[in-house]
């Protein structure tokens, strides 16, 4: 036995009936799937997939059911893989997560200096209005006849 080189995709056809014509020709369509290698129809996913990991398919493809036995040697040596890939898995998230908390912290510090550019960028601006906007005042105080508002501010 081995291990299957492509997915089946059983799911692709979901909510679907596909009408599978049999390779002779003959009578009409059935719904269903259909095996090349056995030459057979199944109304379904369920007994699609039990002929698939069937024996007589198995056969037909030419393989066999029987497991070879491993070796204390091929134990090992898988045992060692998954252990590096492991290790590698967390060296990698523990990396990832300090470079990625730098680079928020990055933002953040870009965000605020922005905010504080905006701000002084806005408080000149209304600083630069009130001064062009002054003038227009004090006229109009002349004119009421009060030498100023009373405000203590400029």
């Amino acid at each position: 036995m081995k291990h299957r080189e492509n997915p089946l995709e059983l799911d692709k056809n979901l909510n679907k009936t596909i009408v599978v014509q049999n390779p002779g020709g003959r009578g009409p369509g059935q719904p269903g799937f259909y095996c090349e290698t056995c030459n057979r129809t199944y109304k379904d996913t369920t007994a699609y997939l039990d002929h698939i990991n069937s024996r007589a398919h198995l056969r037909a493809l030419g393989q066999s059911t029987r497991l070879e036995r491993s070796t204390v040697e091929q134990v090992r040596a898988r045992i060692t893989l998954l252990r590096d890939k492991t290790k590698e898995a967390t060296n990698a998230k523990a990396y990832d997560f300090d470079q990625r908390l730098a680079e928020v912290k990055e933002k953040e510090i870009a965000i605020r200096e922005e905010k504080k550019a905006k701000k002084k960028a806005e408080k000149e601006k209304a600083l630069a209005n009130e001064l062009a906007n002054e003038p227009k005042n004090d006229e109009m105080a002349k004119l009421m006849g009060f030498g100023g508002f009373g405000s203590s501010k400029k």
